[in-house]
């Protein structure tokens, strides 16, 4: 008898199970089963594996350091720029009080506004008017001098002569523009008067001032070599304003060096008309001017003027610093001091070409006005 055997189900079910339910069979045993030594193992993908304490403590400190280091820079900064406006400040509280609210804070002794031409005056603490040069050595000339120099009459010799500021500029020589002295123009105040009505019938002979167009037309004959020489020439001549130079060294410098410029001058101007300056009073009267220089040293910011009268004589004066204002001596002879100033108004080389044109639209105010209302004007 045959031994009763169990049925095999396995081999029957096997082949109808499908492929896929196989396969996701085995695809659930754990992958550690599956693991070999040929295999490498899968990186983690955990965020504190990745950390680098050392790298993140450097790059914090350096963070701080950066930050104390900018706000280090901003505290410095800061108390610069206090300090800096301070000092701004405290030198605009220093400076003298402008007369004029309007005037640019540039230290030119002219400047233009709406077409017409002003002196910038401040005022000093003791009440001096005063016109700035442009000059760090010689920084201001007074716009009004009084002098008993040039003075005529019995009274005009105790109260002085009031002479009012024309123009100013500075003495240069050699190529380089090396500056030698500061030189204003002043004219007696109540002379002021005969000069714009010969400078305005000039132009127009049945006006009192002149307008634009023609205060134009005498700007331009004023600078014109020939036609300005001729002018002041006639001015000096017939008019004879009291008048004078004001000169104040630069730089240290002696008489004998200021004086070969004024002869050389002179004598540039005189050589063309024998005529006029060929006879012997005019020689001797040079030798006369050449007699007075004969002295050392000018230090720098001491006054010289040059003074001239109605009759034409010629004074010099010079501060040493010590003993005040003292003259020097004198020249009689008309035709010296005029030439020499003709040295600083016209020609086609003058000594100062800032000066001459800073005289020229000094006159240009005067004749703006009325004749006769310059020595009663408000600055």
């Amino acid at each position: 008898m045959k031994p009763i055997r169990p049925p095999q189900t396995n081999l029957l079910l096997n082949p109808l199970l499908p492929r896929s339910c196989c396969r996701s069979a085995r695809l659930r045993v754990s992958p550690a089963q599956y693991r070999t030594f040929i295999r490498p193992r899968r990186p983690s993908h955990r965020a504190v594996e990745n950390l680098n304490l050392n790298r993140m403590r450097t790059e914090s400190y350096d963070y701080y350091i950066r930050r104390r280091t900018f706000l280090l820079c901003g505290a410095i900064s800061g108390f610069v720029g206090i300090c800096y406006t301070s000092y701004l400040l405290v030198q605009k509280i220093r400076k003298p009080k402008k007369l004029d609210s309007g005037l640019p804070d540039k230290l030119d002794p002219f400047h233009t506004e709406a077409g017409s031409k002003r002196k910038t005056v401040i005022h000093a603490g003791d009440g001096t008017e005063l016109v700035p040069t442009g000059n760090s050595t010689v920084p201001t000339f007074p716009r009004l001098l009084d002098l008993a120099l040039g003075a005529e009459g019995q009274q005009e010799q105790v109260n002085g002569v009031e002479y009012t500021l024309v123009g100013l500029g500075v003495r240069t020589v050699s190529f380089l523009s090396i500056q030698v002295y500061m030189v204003g123009y002043y004219i007696a105040t109540q002379d002021i008067a005969a000069i714009q009505s010969r400078l305005i019938k000039e132009i127009n002979p049945i006006a009192t001032t002149l307008v634009a167009n023609e205060k134009d037309e005498l700007r331009n004959a004023l600078l014109d070599p020939e036609r300005g020489e001729q002018l002041w020439s006639d001015i000096l001549r017939e008019i004879r304003p009291r008048s004078l130079f004001r000169v104040v060294p630069v730089r240290d410098t002696d008489f004998h060096h200021l004086r070969d410029g004024f002869v050389r001058a002179i004598t540039a101007r005189s050589q063309g008309n024998s005529r006029d300056y060929g006879d012997e009073a005019f020689g001797a009267a040079m030798k006369e001017f050449r007699n007075l220089f004969n002295r050392g040293k000018v230090p720098k910011k001491q006054d010289m003027l040059l003074v001239r009268d109605a009759a034409g004589q010629l004074t010099i004066a010079f501060d040493d610093g010590k003993t005040g204002m003292g003259t020097l001596g004198r020249v009689s002879e008309e035709r010296v001091s005029r030439l020499l100033w003709l040295n600083y108004l016209a020609g086609s080389k003058v000594a100062s070409e800032p000066a001459r044109k800073s005289i020229v639209e000094g006159i240009m105010e005067f004749v703006g006005r009325p004749v006769g209302t310059v020595a009663t004007q408000v600055v």
